[in-house]
């Protein structure tokens, strides 16, 4: 898993990570603002009225009222994004990558109204009498482009489990474990059934309880958040200072955090916002092509979508972070090895009674080394001797979630604290080492080492006596085989687990934790729901109808899956299949540009 979950940031640096892919994404924005004359501006106040139902126009093809439209394109977008995904951004690129979202959603509002008006307008009939729509059919139809649609729908099928499912399962079954102690399987196997239930009643259940779910998330999550920043009000400004203070040096190192430069904040901030509202990746067209109203008024509708999404939801859930300041704090959380590395040499991020830091050239390092950028800092390689759960080696510092771990404790598979060696190569401890003899000093050091990692019951002769015959042999190098163990201590935490410290920090306490367990739950169930009626028509698409049942069962089975896999892992695969889809869909809305200026020419603001 760790060998895939780097061919995942392989591919992330050379995708989402790079510079040229939230260029291509803001640009694209940029240019159609300017080029249809800023028409997240102009059409907001029409948009309110269509939603609202006054002047809404009536298209006998539609499955769903534009507000219906709105609600399931919505509860696709307000998921993991605007919990789990802000408080990601702000671990890794700090509140600076708040305002790249905010730039992000602000053009994607254009993005947005673009690609939503040709998804409408391109919209088919399936033999069933069901509609279709979305950028497959506007690559195809406009473009004349019939494998490059076929390729977007493939994308959007993998785009639809890759990231509007597992990443919603995995951080539900995560908060609902850490919150109320409910196992993961547990989670999965229980929404599972009931996704499947809701997914087989297609856009018209999907719409329906979209629709209802939306404002009752919307309620709780808004309450819990109100109550907190009313409670830390004094930090409310501070917080946007922090956001727009640092926007082109990059974030500083405080507290816990080892600070975050210009471009870490760029990207994560715009791979989040895009993450979060969807804006120029092709999914919302899917959802929108199912309203009954014309298509340059369901288009001018979705310029809500980034709006309320980022500038709203994506803001509070942000300002709840940063005014309680827990982003820079460490807790007690299970150390996933994904996220874990062991350094050679012994690093601090202490501060002095000034509140600067001790050992600032080693945090410069340190920082350095958590963006990928090239330090002196090395890897651990070697053996630790482990008594009672604690490292007893010197020259030796434990990086976990980008900070420095504190008050370490190993265990083994037995849950009991660990006694033993372990082998670590390049930073990670592993279960197989290739063991050199001649690197034992002692007799005795090698029989500890048979001792810990030969599961065998021998006595201490039998052991010596094996020494001795391996010498005698000749033999030089044994692979050396450890049990499992696991990592606890203190160390930043990220994610919806940050964000539920955030309200568990004040006077709702636990009660903040499993408010924000629950908002997860309706927040990134609804996600799922909505994705997999885009997964559903990218199949029919290039499959047929008959295709799609394979497919529901296919999604509910990942579904279930990622609610026990590696949560990093999980985020990877969303950041490369997120990036993968918006490429083709923007080169089409870019080589559509001249139909679409005159779609928004012909609109009379309402």
């Amino acid at each position: 898993m760790e060998n895939f979950n780097d061919f995942l940031l392989l591919l992330d640096a050379n995708l989402s990570g790079s510079w040229w892919f939230p260029a291509f994404l803001i640009g694209t924005g940029i240019f159609f603002t300017i080029y249809l004359r800023f028409p997240q501006f102009r059409y907001f106040k029409s948009a309110l009225k269509i939603v609202s139902g006054k002047n809404e126009s009536k298209d006998s093809d539609g499955e769903t009222t534009g507000f219906q439209a709105l609600t399931t394109a919505m509860s696709g977008a307000v998921g993991t994004g605007n919990i789990g995904g802000v408080a990601l951004a702000i671990w890794t690129g700090g509140p600076a990558a708040i305002f790249w979202m905010w730039i992000t959603a602000i053009f994607g509002m254009t993005t947005k109204f673009v690609e939503v008006t040709l998804g409408h307008k391109y919209r088919t009939k399936l033999e069933d009498g069901s509609i279709s729509g979305g950028p497959m059919y506007y690559i195809e139809q406009g473009l004349n482009m019939k494998w490059v649609a076929i390729l977007f729908a493939f994308l959007m099928m993998i785009t639809a489990i890759g990231s509007g499912n597992m990443p919603q399962i995995n951080n539900i079954a995560l908060v609902m474990n850490t919150e109320f102690g409910i196992s993961k399987l547990f989670t999965g196997l229980f929404l599972g059934s009931l996704l499947w239930i809701i997914i087989i009643g297609g856009i018209k259940r999907i719409a329906s309880v979209a629709s209802k779910i939306i404002p009752i998330m919307g309620l709780i999550y808004f309450g819990g958040a109100l109550i907190i920043l009313i409670e830390n009000y004094q930090n409310i400004i501070p917080s946007f200072n922090a956001i727009f203070g640092q926007v082109f040096t990059g974030s500083a190192a405080m507290g816990g955090f080892l600070g975050a430069s210009f471009a870490m904040s760029l990207k994560y901030g715009v791979a989040r916002g895009l993450y979060s509202n969807e804006a120029g990746q092709g999914s919302s067209p899917i959802a929108h092509a199912s309203s009954k109203n014309k298509s340059i008024d369901q288009g001018v509708v979705s310029i809500l979508e980034p709006f309320i999404d980022t500038i709203v939801v994506c803001s509070v859930t942000a300002l709840v972070i940063l005014s309680s300041n827990v982003w820079t704090e460490k807790f007690d959380t299970s150390f996933a090895k994904t996220d874990m590395v062991i350094l050679d040499g012994t690093y601090s991020d202490e501060k002095n009674q000034d509140g600067k830091f001790i050992y600032p050239d080693q945090i410069n390092e340190l920082t350095k080394y958590v963006q990928r950028i090239e330090s002196n800092v090395k890897r651990y390689n070697g053996t630790l001797e482990i008594q009672d759960g604690i490292i007893i080696n010197d020259n030796f510092t434990v990086i976990h979630l980008r900070s420095v771990a504190e008050g370490i404790k190993i265990k083994g598979s037995d849950k009991n604290l660990f006694n033993g060696v372990l082998a670590v190569a390049d930073g990670k401890v592993i279960n197989s080492y290739p063991f050199s003899i001649e690197q034992n000093d002692t007799k005795e050091s090698l029989v500890k080492l048979y001792e810990t990692f030969y599961t065998e019951d021998k006595t201490i002769k039998e052991y010596e006596n094996f020494y001795e015959e391996e010498l005698e042999s000749g033999l030089k190098e044994l692979d050396l085989i450890t049990e499992s163990v696991s990592f606890e201590g203190k160390s930043l935490v990220s994610s919806a687990e940050l964000t539920a410290k955030a309200f568990s920090n004040g006077i709702l306490g636990d009660y903040g934790g499993k408010l924000v367990a629950i908002a997860l739950l309706l927040f990134a169930f609804s996600t799922a729901i909505t994705w997999c009626y885009y997964g559903d028509r990218s199949t029919a698409y290039i499959f047929g109808e008959r295709g799609v049942v394979w497919y529901r069962n296919f999604y509910v089975l990942c579904f279930i899956l990622a609610a026990v896999i590696d949560t990093t892992i999980v985020w990877n695969i969303a950041y490369v299949v997120v990036a993968l889809v918006s490429i083709p869909n923007l080169f089409a809305l870019f080589a559509l540009r001249k139909e679409m200026k005159l779609l928004s020419d012909d609109f009379k603001v309402k």
